[in-house]
This record gives structure tokens, C-alpha cells and sequence, in this order.
């Protein structure tokens, strides 16, 4: 999906409770031998290759080139797609759009652009069935990522989207489908890594709070670049950037830690939307 820089690696060996949470939605889609089904959002495929083996005909579709690579190189015969689904456009109708943990990804505005792609997509008894992170989702984990940034003096704006029910059903119902269950729920989500587990989950998913960092210190290589710079003044510059993450991560562990952290795993604090929508 846009906006992070997604290591396919990482995603597998350090994050695989997100396609392992995804199977309970995969039951609610329960997809049937035959069906088309899209399957937005679909990074490494594992959930994708799950709809396969009920018998329905799937493409899977993601933004990231590097998530759809390893997605056709792990299941050679299935459909992989790299596509934005704000501007996806299906060639012949599915019988249903599936959806797990990517959507919140996608800025809020956009969301209308997102729903106008799922309703085109549909058959004329299609029906839409996603989860996402839902109003509340990691709120202790953001919250301290901003609070560090912002007393370190750097700008940041909450980047992903997590609505509440009664957001979010308008907006869908608001592109001719109808909303037939809807539920927002807590998921206390125990990280792999250990005492790395926040560290190693905030470097997976949250690039974007750390563009103002990464702008600083680039603006600071122009600086000494216009100065005549050597080379070992942009590693020193390199050095400052990973050092300043460092120092925030460090912080974020200590703000979280006397409520997130069992003494063996952080546990995060997920929330979760899961809804099916329909014609």
C-alpha cells in the first residue's frame, strides 16, 4: 500500500499475525469454488493463496512492487497484480472484494475513491467484506510516536485512518452498497521479537512518521553540499538521522513500556473494523 517503504522480508519473518488475524476474515468472506474475488491490498499473498484453496478465482492487488514480487514468487500460480486501488480498474466483474489490515493505510480523503473502486468492481450480487484498524487502533503507540517527535521538535501529522463505525457506514452505503454487519472490537496483538518487538513494528509500518527527520537531515546534506562537503560529511549526516530515531524509539519504549510490555512481549493495542457490505 502507498506511503511506508515495505520490506516483503521483514513483513513475513518478523509480522506474519497479520495474515494469521486475517484467516477469521477470510471465513467471513467464505468465498466458494468458482467466485472472482479481489483481494485488495494483498501483500505477500498468504491470504490471497487461502481464497485460492476454497476454489475461487483470485487476483490479488497491492501498491507495493516489492510486496507483489515475493507474493508471484511464493504462489507462481496465482494472479498478483501491482495496482493502487484508488485507480484499479476491474476487466469483468468479481463476486466479492476482500480486504485485511491494509486499507488504514490509505488517507482518509481517499477513501471515497477506494469505496467508488470496490462498488465498480462488483457483480450485480457482489459483496465486500474488509478489516482494518478501526478508531482507537495502536492509539498509545501514536500518541507516544508524536509526543517524542513533537517535543524533539518535529512536525507530524497522524498518517493513517482508522474510523468509527458511524463514520465509516455512511461512506459506504454512500456508493449504492449496503452495510450488513459491522463491528469495532478490541485486539490486544502480542509482537514476535521479543524486548525488539515495538522497535522492530514501528520500523515496519511507520516510515511516515519519521519524514520530518528524514527532510531535516537531508536538508542539512544540501547545506553541506553547498559547503563543498566531503563524503564523510553525509555519513556523519546518516549517522545523526539513525542516531535521532534511535533516541525516539528509545523514548517511545520507555513511555509504553509500564503498559504495553509484559516483561517478555509487547503486546499492541489493535482495534479493529470488520465489516460486509453488499448490493
Amino acid at each position: 500500500m502507498p506511503g511506508n517503504d515495505w520490506d516483503p522480508d521483514d513483513y513475513d519473518d518478523r509480522h506474519g499475525f497479520v495474515h494469521e488475524h486475517g484467516q477469521s476474515v477470510v471465513d467471513l468472506l467464505d468465498p466458494q469454488p468458482g467466485e472472482r474475488v479481489l483481494d485488495v491490498g494483498c501483500g505477500t499473498g498468504h491470504l490471497t493463496a487461502e481464497i485460492a484453496d476454497s476454489g475461487a478465482e483470485v487476483v490479488g492487488i497491492d501498491a507495493s512492487a516489492e510486496m507483489v514480487a515475493q507474493a508471484r514468487d511464493a504462489y507462481p500460480d496465482l494472479t498478483f497484480e501491482q495496482a493502487d486501488v484508488r485507480s484499479y480498474t476491474a476487466d469483468r466483474p468479481f463476486d466479492a472484494v476482500f480486504s485485511n489490515a491494509a486499507l488504514h493505510w490509505i488517507p482518509g480523503d481517499d477513501h471515497d475513491a477506494v469505496l467508488s473502486t470496490v462498488a465498480d468492481a462488483l457483480s450485480e450480487t457482489g459483496r465486500f467484506v474488509a478489516e482494518f484498524g478501526g478508531a482507537g487502533n495502536v492509539a498509545a503507540i501514536t500518541d507516544a510516536l508524536v509526543a517524542e517527535l513533537d517535543a524533539r521538535g518535529y512536525e507530524v501529522d497522524h498518517p493513517w485512518y482508522f474510523p468509527s463505525i458511524g463514520e465509516y457506514a455512511p461512506r459506504v452505503e454512500s456508493h449504492g452498497l449496503e452495510l450488513r454487519f459491522s463491528r469495532l472490537f478490541d485486539r490486544p496483538t502480542p509482537l514476535d521479537g521479543g524486548e525488539d518487538g515495538l522497535r522492530n513494528w514501528i520500523g515496519m509500518f511507520g516510515d511516515e512518521f519519521f519524514a520530518d527527520v528524514e527532510d531535516d537531515e537531508r536538508n542539512a546534506d544540501v547545506e553541506d553540499d553547498e559547503r563543498n562537503a566531503d563524503v564523510e560529511d553525509d555519513e556523519r549526516n546518516a549517522d545523526v538521522e539513525d542516531d535521532e530515531r534511535n533516541a525516539v524509539l528509545s523514548a517511545v519504549e520507555d513511555r509504553l513500556r509500564p503498559t504495553l510490555f509484559d516483561g517478555d512481549t509487547w503486546v499492541a493495542d489493535y482495534r479493529r473494523l470488520r465489516f460486509v457490505a453488499g448490493r
